[in-house]
């Protein structure tokens, strides 16, 4: 390693190669260690209120290794010397950090992995109503009924809950938009004051709103803008298919009612009835919007997706007369400004992705920033609220992002998602 001695800042000059021993969120630059290009770093290491920094003279540009002879002297550092007094005070500073971001990393990977069960669970369960209903819709009914009480339940029982992006690949593929659906659904829901049967009915119309879509072939699943007319108007009787098997599994009205709605729009654009306003129950108003973004965000062909920030931006600025305005804003305090999966650039141009968002709070998301000194699966989530300097910047699309931010940050193809508690538990409480 290079020999390095602690300066004093006013000491510092453009060209020096310097590290800072401080922890990863008390700076705003990119790196820790790095050559000083301007006198704009210099000042802003100022105001950080620090005063010494690392120096390697044999990193720094030439003419200025003088400017500190008594770098050249002292002995290169070891990170296994103990009884150097710069190795303890090193391993004195950092360690308490690296204690607590392993015990956050930790508590949030036993929360994701909880999320990311649950949500493969669900998905399971939703194949398996799927390979029931034609034959057995008793069965089906059953197996829909569980997977929504227990949702519904859990949700109630959670106090505040926060929408939380989960892994790459999680889940059955096929299953992926109707327990999307569901899930967000039983969010806003609740957002909007249903109470308990009102969420259970709702849960099930989302569960099951495309099931008709099995009796369609596979490439009149999804709409596409190079469909003739003869095929739109095919892919449009997967409503009715649905609202047949839904009263074929014996579901009560306002579940067919909300299922036979989800493509109606406020302003009569929809199908198959073009109702509007009115029309519309609340249900229905709540499924067709989540279902849209869904679609926005998750389409048929992946090339076509919009970022989760991109497609709440389109809903707002373009089609929000399709949508009920009462429904339409409580999904937006609710998704947030940068729903989870947005990607970002914050105020110090560190590159993050938005992982979790709490209504209460839609302009502070949590968020994984790229940091080239830890390994992104060690990576930290950061919440905003309580780094009120790093705000966000813009949204970006993924190919915006650098080559490394793009490998760190891993976009993911499908955004998928579940439902956390707002508050972390503490660790008796975690542990019951």
């Amino acid at each position: 390693m290079n020999s390095s001695i602690l300066i004093d800042i006013s000491q510092l000059r453009v060209g020096m190669y310097i590290q800072l021993d401080v922890g990863w969120l008390h700076h705003p630059f990119p790196v820790s260690s790095f050559r000083v290009a301007a006198a704009e770093q210099i000042a802003t290491l100022r105001e950080l209120g620090l005063t010494e920094v690392r120096y390697f003279p044999k990193k720094s540009d030439p003419e200025l290794r003088e400017l500190v002879p008594a770098a050249w002297s002292v002995p290169e550092m070891k990170a296994s010397s103990s009884s150097a007094p710069e190795a303890s005070t090193a391993t004195a500073t950092v360690d308490p950090e690296a204690q607590r971001r392993r015990e956050l990393l930790e508590a949030q990977n036993r929360t994701l992995a909880a999320c990311n069960q649950r949500f493969g669970e669900a998905t399971r369960q939703y194949q398996a109503l799927e390979r029931v209903v034609s034959e057995h819709p008793d069965q089906a009914r059953t197996k829909g009924e569980t997977l929504v009480s227990g949702c519904v339940a859990e949700l109630l029982e959670n106090g505040d809950s926060v929408i939380r992006l989960l892994s790459e690949g999680v889940g059955e593929r096929n299953a992926l938009h109707p327990i999307n659906v569901m899930v967000i659904s039983l969010l806003l829901g609740r957002a909007l004051g249903m109470k308990s049967a009102e969420l259970h009915d709702l849960g099930i119309a989302a569960l099951i709103h495309d099931l008709g879509k099995l009796k369609l072939p596979p490439n009149l699943r999804q709409p596409t803008p190079s469909m003739i007319p003869m095929e739109r108007t095919r892919y449009e009787t997967h409503v009715a298919e649905s609202v047949t098997l839904a009263t074929r599994m014996g579901l009560p009205e306002p579940v067919i009612t909300a299922v036979a709605r989800h493509h109606e729009m406020a302003d009569g654009s929809g199908f198959p009835l073009r109702l509007s306003g009115s029309d519309l129950g609340r249900a229905s108003q709540v499924l067709a919007l989540v279902n849209r973004y869904d679609r926005m965000c998750n389409p048929a062909n992946g090339v076509d997706a919009l970022t989760p920030h991109e497609a709440l931006s389109v809903i707002f600025a373009q089609l929000k007369a399709r949508f009920d305005s009462v429904v339409l804003g409580a999904f937006i305090r609710m998704m947030g400004v940068y729903p989870p999966g947005s990607i970002v650039q914050l105020v110090n141009d560190r590159y993050a992705i938005v992982a979790s968002v709490n209504s209460s709070r839609p302009l502070r998301p949590k968020v994984i920033v790229h940091d080239s000194r830890v390994p992104k699966d060690e990576a930290p989530i950061l919440d905003l609220e309580t780094v009120p300097e790093l705000g966000i910047r813009r949204s970006l699309k993924p190919a915006q992002l650098p080559r490394d931010a793009l490998d760190y940050l891993s976009p993911r193809q499908r955004i998928c998602y579940f439902f956390e508690r707002a508050v972390s538990p503490g660790p008796e409480e975690a542990g019951s």
